[in-house]
């Protein structure tokens, strides 16, 4: 089972808060305030300087997550974390954007978190050290594992169907997938490149195949 990590950090200022430039967000709520337990008093009375919707101004963080809940998607993200990747911090904030149901660390359960931009506050993120152990939770929860490599016997993902209930996995910057990975892929797809380079950035990567999943399988009526 997968172990529930809370973020480092949590109520401290963080790169989304910003705290230069042009304030963002709202001010304190003008007029009487409005009624209801998902509304945070602070909030409302000093203002929500949070990189949140607007449909989330003003409200408490747990409420957030648990209308996040009811809206996430079918699919998880897994990245290796075997070398501190950079580029997890930019899957985990990829990840809040489409509503991944949960993003899933697999090695070392530290990792940068600067890239994420607070978004770690309101995503799913749990840790497995294994390969095996992420692939064994899958298996459970009834999800196929979609590896995603340029490695020879990939599929190209713009021609494949995405199943609809998964866990898009991805290897780190340089290697990507590790083999024990590779090896336990139900499927294994790759992203079409023209240049001259052999691999693409992971976390463009990932936004790239999460979007793919978008496009096939969300309802964009729900788009905020």
């Amino acid at each position: 089972m997968a172990e529930s990590e809370k973020p480092d950090g949590a109520g401290e200022v963080g790169p989304t808060e910003w705290v230069f430039g042009e304030p963002v967000g709202v001010g304190p709520w003008p007029g009487d305030r409005p009624v209801g337990d998902h509304y945070d008093p602070e909030l409302l009375a000093g203002g929500d300087r949070r990189n949140v919707v607007d449909a989330y101004r003003y409200w408490r963080r747990d409420a957030v997550v648990a209308d996040l809940d009811r809206r996430r998607h079918g699919f998880h993200v897994a990245i290796e974390n075997f070398q501190h990747d950079h580029n997890i911090g930019t899957v985990v904030r990829t990840a809040n954007a489409f509503a991944a149901r949960a993003v899933h660390i697999v090695g070392r359960k530290r990792w940068n978190r600067r890239g994420a931009m607070v978004t770690d506050r309101y995503q799913h993120v749990d840790h497995h050290p294994t390969v095996e152990s992420l692939v064994d939770y899958a298996r459970a929860a009834g999800l196929v594992v979609v590896g995603v490599d340029n490695t020879p016997g990939s599929v190209p993902v713009e021609t494949v169907d995405l199943p609809r209930d998964c866990v898009l996995l991805f290897g780190q910057e340089g290697p990507g997938l590790t083999e024990g990975a590779r090896a336990h892929a139900d499927l294994l797809v790759s992203i079409a490149q023209f240049g001259s380079t052999r691999s693409i950035n992971a976390g463009v990567a990932a936004g790239i195949v999460m979007h793919a999943w978008i496009r096939a399988h969300a309802d964009l009526d729900q788009a905020w």
